[in-house]
């Protein structure tokens, strides 16, 4: 009996580990990103390092053996990315752009697969004096090198609220080029195979391999999204959509790890058909989802720099991770280019698309340990230690680099919603700074007076030092002007309602929002700490203003269409 006690303490306390460790990555990545933040850098930026400070390569709290047991919680976060990324691949812009995305998205594959498998094919054949070696090394990296990572570019889109030509067809090429990347290395380990003779079941699994995993995920999308459809035309509450949504991304996700296809691309093909057969009902569904969605990204990313080991570079391996990292960036940048020009995008595509292509996370690495398992010893040793370290540069500097093309491109904060906006606006800038305003001892002629040059329907009433007193409407005014016979004998305090709610200048316009519907008001008015009048807004004016504003960041995005 102390035996089996000795044994529940034990699985106790590793639970208690795990879920200990859970909290200091998710407050941790939370803060590091936040700090990142303050310095103009992406936010994943900051979890990736906190992640490495944790990993092996730095403090070693989080262990290898933890991130195994954790892998499932990584599939999950891929799974939500892909179906999130999948939601913004909508019919109408692929029969208005389709032919210009796969354009570009052949070109900016092929061309790094290209330069990285003559780069390391030349240079390593020098190095080892093996060509036939060097060039198996050079085709499978070359693979892995057309692959972008969609969790890590998608998450900067995120955080930026971009919207335009470059960020939807970095949407489109970040979904779609892990297939064109898996194709190209079943293609790459069956010539690698050849060339160095380990491969006894020729090029027909080069065909065979890479139908099966991507149009089995395909297929896994597209049943899954149409029992999600129908489930989603069902019902109207939030949580059993919400419910419904993760359930199917989790059914998915499992499905696809089952039966060895491409999990990623399962999900996105989920994404994809929910958002075109249900488009009314998905923007509900994708934005439920989006709310769960932060501590899980937070907690994916801190893992991500937990899982990547920087200890073992020998001077060979820094030799190919600098031959990798000069053939991927040229080659995205020719590719890119070359694709968007061909394929005659607008000029902000052609110009910063490449610095968008440069992070590379999950399927770089999945790829490495796969190719270790087809060609154990040396190979796959090198292999994995090269996109490790390449892998850690790329999450660095990728997304600063994707912060900068989204900038030049003019798309930052384009994507704003109403909640946003709102939130991140003062109230100083939606108030009327210099609002008509009558005075307590003015009299009644004075006031009719200035009713007749305003369209205001509400008027703060103010002493002489602007202290505010209270509110007058026109309502109010054709009440007493009907109604009484002493008109003239009237003064505004008179006439006034005592002012209950005021804001102030450096508040948000989320708390004005509050105020107005909290207390049923339809103006408030604007005061600094000593309720000296600093402004006015009505409830019109407020609505006016935010529709204003999106409609104008809605044309911004359209003018940059045709530029």
């Amino acid at each position: 009996m102390g035996f089996v006690e000795s044994i529940l303490e034990r699985v106790q306390l590793l639970h208690l580990n795990i879920l200990f460790l859970l909290g200091i990555a998710l407050f941790g990545g939370i803060i590091g990103g936040r700090l990142f933040q303050k310095m103009k850098i992406p936010q994943v930026v900051g979890y990736i390092i906190i992640g490495l400070c944790l990993g092996e390569s730095g403090l070693g709290i989080v262990s290898q053996e933890i991130i195994t047991r954790l892998q499932p919680f990584n599939y999950f976060a891929l799974g939500i990315i892909g179906f999130m990324v999948g939601g913004e691949l909508k019919a109408q812009v692929f029969r208005k752009y389709g032919k210009q995305m796969m354009t570009i998205l052949f070109c900016e594959g092929i061309a790094p697969f290209i330069f990285v498998s003559l780069l390391i094919g030349l240079g390593g054949g020098i190095l080892f004096h093996d060509f036939r070696l060097s060039f198996s090394l050079g085709l499978l990296f070359g693979a892995i090198a057309s692959a972008t990572d969609p969790a890590t570019t998608t998450e900067v889109l995120r955080e930026y609220k971009t919207r335009g030509p470059l960020t939807r067809t970095i949407f489109s090429i970040v979904a779609l080029d892990d297939g064109l990347a898996l194709l190209l290395f079943v293609i790459s380990s069956s010539v690698a195979g050849v060339l160095i003779g380990s491969n006894n079941e020729g090029l027909l699994k080069a065909f065979i391999v890479p139908f099966y995993e991507i149009f089995g995920a395909v297929l896994i999308g597209i049943f899954n999204a149409a029992i999600l459809t129908k489930v989603l035309r069902k019902y109207k509450e939030e949580g059993r959509l919400l419910a419904f949504s993760i359930g199917t991304v989790l059914f998915v996700c499992g499905l696809a790890l089952a039966i060895h296809v491409d999990m990623l691309l399962a999900a996105m093909t989920l994404g994809v058909v929910v958002t075109n057969f249900t488009p009314r009902k998905s923007k509900d569904v994708f934005k439920l989802v989006e709310g769960v969605t932060p501590p899980i990204f937070v907690l994916f990313f801190v893992l991500v720099g937990a899982k990547l080991n920087l200890r073992h570079m020998a001077p060979v391996t820094f030799f190919l991770v600098g031959l990798y990292l000069l053939g991927t960036a040229s080659g995205k940048v020719f590719g890119s280019r070359f694709g968007a020009v061909i394929s005659r995008s607008p000029k902000s595509v052609k110009k910063y698309l490449a610095y968008s292509m440069f992070p590379q996370a999950g399927i770089a690495i999945g790829l490495s340990i796969l190719a270790a398992q087809y060609f154990p010893g040396n190979i796959g040793n090198i292999m994995v230690i090269v996109i490790t370290a390449t892998t850690f540069i790329s999450q660095v500097v990728g997304p600063p680099l994707t912060k900068f093309s989204l900038n030049k491109a003019k798309e930052v904060g384009l994507n704003i919603t109403e909640d946003d906006l709102v939130d991140t606006t003062k109230v100083s800038e939606a108030m009327d700074a210099n609002p008509p305003v009558l005075f307590n001892d003015m009299h009644f002629s004075d006031i009719l007076s200035i009713f007749s040059k305003t369209n205001n329907l509400y008027y703060p009433v103010v002493d002489r030092d602007k202290k505010l007193l209270g509110i007058i409407t026109v309502d109010s005014i054709r009440n007493i002007f009907m109604e009484s016979g002493l008109n003239d004998l009237l003064l505004a305090v008179d006439l006034m309602e005592t002012a209950r709610i005021s804001a102030e200048a450096d508040s948000s316009l989320a708390t004005l929002q509050d105020l107005f519907n909290s207390y049923n008001l339809e103006c408030i008015p604007i005061v600094d700490s000593q309720k000296i009048l600093k402004g006015f807004i009505e409830k019109r004016m407020l609505n006016r203003f935010i529709s204003t504003k999106i409609l104008e960041l809605q044309r911004q995005a359209d003018v940059l269409e045709s530029i």
